[in-house]
């Protein structure tokens, strides 16, 4: 019987199938047909930030007016979201309640404002963008979408980048913008994983981790595998031995759910960017999350540390306050009264219990977190030692609120200040271009995207000294002893500064490295930042050794006199070698070069 042309496309189909399955088993399949090379793991562009503890007032209000029940009504309402985040305590007890009450500040500075809890990023763009397109159609006071947002501030640059592309088409004033800050995250947000990754970062190699990508949690790992030269593996569909490895999760929560039920799946295997042929079945090791996913994991699996965390990298993630441009323009009085209030709040929940406590109350309203209550949201915004599930003590939660000084220096508008925020905004958004640049290509410039001129405005009004900012000097002593807080060393690079022959003066070249020392030290804000200096072997290794720390203290004067509220007294330390420590031959210039360094070691202080 004679075979018709559809059964002949059908068996041959069937011999190749056969054919392929074997070769793909045996390991044949990609040494005959490599196939295209995915983007190879590479280890992430060092992030270790501009020093910045969240200041402070010196003189936080202590004698609080506590807000009402009743609501307080009166003009157009402002609407907000806001991920459930304890950075935002401020804004809560300014609010007092989900929408205004009579006697809170809001109402005081007569704004009348409603927040919701929006946990999903891409529901926040879409929020901002329809308000921006109702504002474009001649409507001054758009009914729908939302007046701000407020998210991580490491994590805009994707944010901003993904949502102007949307708004250009409603014309260039309609932007969004950073137009102020209301808090830190302080410790709540963390890279969480075996002990064994915090005690050798290198034992992190073929580790899996959980967590919402290109994100400040996410970013908290990524600096941390570039402060310790460890390669990231940016195809979440693949596995790679030698690299972090990541399963992405819809959110914060869904992170931390994917480690405590044991989430796992098959994945090809990948060598420097190419599949290997071999499959592995790959489980979650390790998570990137914040409050109340790391109380979960601690209540109901355990078994994972803390290996860093904002509480080291104290700089790293501001609440920043998003806004349409041209609304804030047309509003600009309202704009700075409602800013005027979360700081008039943060100053109550910093100095008063009970302002602290009613701004929990007022968290819970907003964010109805299951099994949560308000002393629930007043106890991580300190920071809680606690045992987890296993009996290991960790810390828990942590978080702060920021006033008007605090923005004032964040934003460099203080003198002796770096300009932190641009720090923090350009070195993560450089990041996620490095690891996904067919997803992210670019992000908008710093100067598009953020708005100073209402926190400016408010401190002339309030006659804010900017030579002598009324704040407190950051404390670096040890915080608490706690067993399983991160301590020691948390990354160290070499930095290419250049000094004259013989001499400790710098070269003009040397300005380089010390501007990209100062902004990669100005994120990990809660540690101590060792300068270790070192020469090749040319002369007399005595006056090497006297060289090495005159280079090394030049470098610590340098950031102490031209930022000190970032490089307070007592941060730097000094440590010369000489030439007792090369890293490469002496015997030629390329090598002497190379044993001409400045080391930094970034040490967590707690």
């Amino acid at each position: 019987m004679k075979i018709k042309p559809a059964g002949k496309i059908a068996a041959l189909l069937i011999i190749f199938g056969a054919l392929y399955g074997v070769l793909r088993v045996t390991g044949l399949w990609t040494k005959i047909f490599p196939g295209a090379k995915s983007q190879e793991a590479s280890v992430p562009i060092t992030a270790t930030l501009p020093k910045f503890i969240n200041s402070g007032s010196s003189n936080p209000v202590t004698n609080v007016k506590m807000p009402e029940k009743g609501l307080a009504g009166g003009g157009d309402q402002m609407r907000g979201l806001v991920w459930a985040w304890n950075a935002q305590m401020g804004m809560m007890f300014a609010n007092g309640g989900p929408e205004t009450t009579s006697g809170s500040l809001m109402a005081e500075h007569r704004v009348n404002l409603k927040l919701t809890r929006q946990d999903d990023a891409a529901k926040m763009q879409d929020s901002l963008a329809e308000f921006a397109q109702q504002l474009s159609q001649g409507n001054a006071q758009p009914t729908r979408g939302s007046h701000f947002v407020c998210i991580m501030g490491d994590g805009a640059a994707t944010f901003l980048q993904g949502l102007n592309a949307t708004l250009a088409k409603n014309g260039p004033e309609y932007k969004a913008k950073i137009i102020g800050t209301c808090g830190f995250s302080r410790g709540e947000d963390k890279f969480m994983g075996p002990a064994s990754w915090r005690q050798n970062p290198a034992a992190s190699k073929g580790g899996v981790v959980s967590g919402y990508l290109r994100d400040g949690d996410w970013n908290i790992a990524m600096k941390w595998l570039g402060d310790n030269n460890l390669k990231n593996n940016p195809d979440e569909k693949t596995y790679d031995p030698d690299a972090l490895n990541w399963i992405a999760a819809s959110d914060y929560i869904d992170a931390a759910e994917k480690y405590i039920t044991g989430y796992t799946e098959e994945r090809d295997v990948v060598k420097n960017g190419v599949r290997t042929g071999e499959k592995k079945k790959i489980h979650v090791d390790g998570v990137v999350t914040w409050t109340p996913g790391d109380v979960s994991i601690a209540a109901k699996k355990g078994g994972v540390v803390s290996i860093v965390s904002t509480q080291e990298y104290s700089a790293q993630m501001p609440c920043v306050i998003i806004a349409i441009d041209q609304w804030c323009k047309n509003n600009k009085d309202k704009v700075e009264a409602f800013l005027s209030a979360i700081f008039d709040g943060s100053d109550s929940v910093r100095g008063n219990q009970d302002a602290l406590r009613k701004g929990a109350e007022v968290s819970q309203e907003v964010y109805q977190e299951k099994n949560a209550n308000a002393s629930y949201w007043q106890r991580y915004f300190k920071g809680s030692d606690e045992k987890d599930a296993t009996g290991v003590t960790i810390h828990l939660g942590g978080s702060s609120v920021n006033n008007l000084a605090d923005n004032m220096v964040l934003f460099g508008k203080v003198t002796g200040s770096a300009n932190v925020y641009k720090a923090v905004y350009e070195t993560f958004g450089n990041i996620v271009v490095q690891q996904y640049p067919s997803l992210v290509k670019e992000y908008p410039p710093y100067d598009d995207i953020v708005d100073t001129s209402y926190i400016e405005d408010i401190a002339g009004k309030a006659n804010f000294d900017r030579s002598k900012p009324n704040v407190e000097i950051p404390t670096l002593g040890n915080p608490g002893k706690t067993k399983n807080k991160p301590t020691g060393l948390v990354g160290q690079k070499v930095y290419d500064i250049k000094f004259e022959t013989g001499r400790a003066t710098f070269t003009q070249s040397a300005n380089a490295g010390l501007k990209r020392l100062m902004t990669d030290t100005v994120i990990a804000g809660n540690t101590t930042i060792e300068v270790n200096g070192h020469t090749d072997n040319v002369g007399n290794a005595d006056a090497n050794l006297k060289l090495s720390e005159a280079r090394a203290f030049a470098v610590k004067r340098w950031l102490e006199s031209n930022y000190p509220q970032q490089f307070p007294e007592g941060r730097i330390t000094v440590k010369s070698h000489g030439q007792t420590e090369p890293i490469a031959e002496n015997s030629s210039d390329s090598g002497r070069a190379k044993n001409r360094r400045v080391v930094i070691k970034i040490r967590s202080s707690s």
